[in-house]
């Protein structure tokens, strides 16, 4: 098993997280933070190499979608 993650706070946040200890379970919220943290960096990440992908397609001629979507409508 691979070893937790401790973090360190002041002894002033610590004293105020013990108030509400019985409603909050600090390691649960403390993990889902972290992985809403790295699921949202992972698809900032994704979507920033599909904007690249898409900045170096080749630009297509004004009116083409329409065309294709006409001749698709027509083929039927």
């Amino acid at each position: 098993m691979r070893p937790g993650l401790s973090v360190r706070v002041s002894k002033d946040v610590k004293n105020r997280m013990d108030g509400p200890r019985d409603i909050v379970d600090w390691n649960d919220e403390i993990k889902r933070f972290l992985e809403a943290r790295v699921d949202e960096l992972y698809r900032r990440k994704i979507i920033e190499e599909v904007r690249r992908v898409v900045e170096l397609l080749p630009e297509m001629p004004r009116g083409s979608i329409t065309k294709y979507v006409r001749g698709d409508r027509d083929s039927r």
